[in-house]
């Protein structure tokens, strides 16, 4: 293995890390968009605030961790993508501020009138980053950022392969936070709302299916170096997605809640490694490798000790913070804030 493999596995490592950790969290975004008015939509409301209300900060975190080690691991191409591809960052990058914002705005609101377009903006906002993260994707993995940078602001993102990434990035965080959130439900003992999310996770999930394995077709013609891998050495671990999103539909379906959660997390990350493994060894595909772009062999190892140092301090911390979420006495605190915010809207209404 060489240092360049090691520094980019690491940050590849971290796009996982997001895509299912931040990836649950923007998908609750669809679900609170579409949860219906006050009245309808405020248990799963409330189910939402509870269930990534303690995570949605350090989900992010994630984030970071890709943008530092690729800017400093391989600057050459963290330079073209951001000359290139800063419509659909800014984009991006506006609606995580937004939705961050709202989501802590609404607990505070004063008026029903105020929550609602608070909670307006949440749900719309984690739409729509996904989204332009998706078509960030699309952009890399079909060759339309240029190796020297600066290229077109509007075609490098709006073409068949980074709009069909955008509406998978959205449909896979949206099927993943609806397993997540249909377990919570579950555990808490609030069944009727168990089944509610149970069927628009099938929905959801069943749909977003449908759009991963069409969009395959387009791809082939769009981005052909894209293609090959994904039918090459890609080929087992998109097999190993199609497993993982049928069997969660499967579980859903025999309402087991905990095994779903998992294959579903299976199911996201190996589409997300589906992608990466199709696409290496290139960094901006048909344009420079990993091994091209990569920065100065101090900065690699200091990277890499870096990261270990991460695992060891902020590993264990992480990993406490999203058990202590799964226990009992946060689960009751759940359940009772649902019942107090749900009473709260019916009178609302």
């Amino acid at each position: 293995m060489t240092l360049e493999f090691a520094v980019a596995a690491a940050l590849f490592a971290g796009v996982l890390c997001y895509a299912v950790f931040g990836g649950a969290d923007f998908g609750s975004g669809f679900h609170d968009l579409t949860a219906g008015g006050s009245r309808r939509g405020a248990e799963v409301r409330t189910l939402i605030d509870q269930s990534i209300g303690p995570v949605w900060e350090a989900n992010h975190v994630w984030l970071i961790y890709v943008l530092v080690m690729w800017w400093t691991g391989f600057p050459e191409s963290f330079a073209a993508a951001m000359t290139t591809l800063y419509v659909p960052l800014l984009l991006a990058l506006v609606g995580i501020v937004l939705r961050g914002a709202s989501f802590a705005f609404r607990k505070y609101s004063e008026t029903l009138a105020q929550a609602r377009l608070f909670g307006v903006v949440f749900a719309t906002s984690s739409v729509l980053a996904p989204f332009f993260l998706g078509t960030i994707a699309g952009s890399l993995a079909s060759g339309r950022v240029p190796a020297g940078g600066y290229g077109d602001a509007w075609s490098s993102w709006i073409a068949p392969t980074p709009l069909l990434t955008g509406a998978i990035s959205v449909g896979t965080c949206a099927f993943l936070a609806g397993s997540f959130l249909t377990a919570d439900a579950a555990r808490r003992g609030q069944r009727a709302l168990a089944e509610r999310m149970r069927r628009r996770s099938i929905v959801v999930g069943a749909a977003t299916g449908l759009v991963v394995f069409a969009g395959l077709i387009p791809i082939e013609h769009d981005a052909p170096t894209l293609w090959e891998g994904l039918i090459g050495r890609a080929a087992p671990v998109i097999a190993l997605s199609a497993i993982g999103g049928a069997a969660t539909l499967v579980l859903l379906w025999r309402r087991r809640f905990g095994l779903a959660r998992v294959t579903a997390v299976v199911a996201v990350a190996a589409v997300m490694a589906g992608w990466g493994i199709g696409q290496y060894p290139w960094v901006l595909v048909d344009q420079v490798t990993i091994a091209e772009t990569a920065g100065a062999r101090a900065t690699l190892q200091g990277l890499l000790v870096a990261v270990g140092l991460a695992g060891v301090i902020v590993g264990p911390a992480l990993g406490y913070l999203l058990y202590l979420t799964q226990t009992p006495q946060w689960s009751d605190q759940g359940a009772e804030g649902a019942e107090r915010v749900h009473w709260s809207a019916r009178m609302s209404d």
